[in-house]
């Protein structure tokens, strides 16, 4: 039924930008929670940047300042900016949202998108 789709990861150098893209798909009916979490090898998933419904973008220090969170309700979709990345940066990225779905499995869900990586290296 729902499915999340990403797109945007690569390789960059330290300082470079990248924009990560997610679209939801399917039965939807509203969306309570959008957001990013990255998960580097070794180190427990984080998030990132994320928002609820009626409530404030909240980002991780690690990237205040530098990365920035968008999204298009009608499009079901959400999107990050990444600028002055680091090396630090680099990890598997995961959009997240946790979605009201209407049809034969209605109710609530987390959904997450296949993970894109991000390498941040010189």
């Amino acid at each position: 039924q729902v499915q999340l789709v990403e797109s945007g990861g690569g390789l960059v150098q330290p300082g470079g930008s990248l924009r990560l893209s997610c679209a939801a798909s399917g039965n939807i009916f509203s969306i309570n929670f959008m957001g990013w979490y990255r998960q580097a090898p070794g180190k427990q998933r984080e998030l990132v940047a994320g928002i609820r419904s009626g409530g404030n973008t909240n980002y991780a220090d690690s990237v205040k300042g530098r990365f920035t969170f968008s999204r298009d309700n009608a499009k079901n979709t959400w999107n990050l900016q990444m600028n002055s990345l680091k090396p630090e940066d680099t990890a598997v990225y995961y959009c997240n949202a946790e979605i009201f779905s209407f049809g034969l499995h209605s109710g609530v869900h987390t959904y997450w998108g296949q993970g894109t990586q991000v390498t941040v290296s010189s």
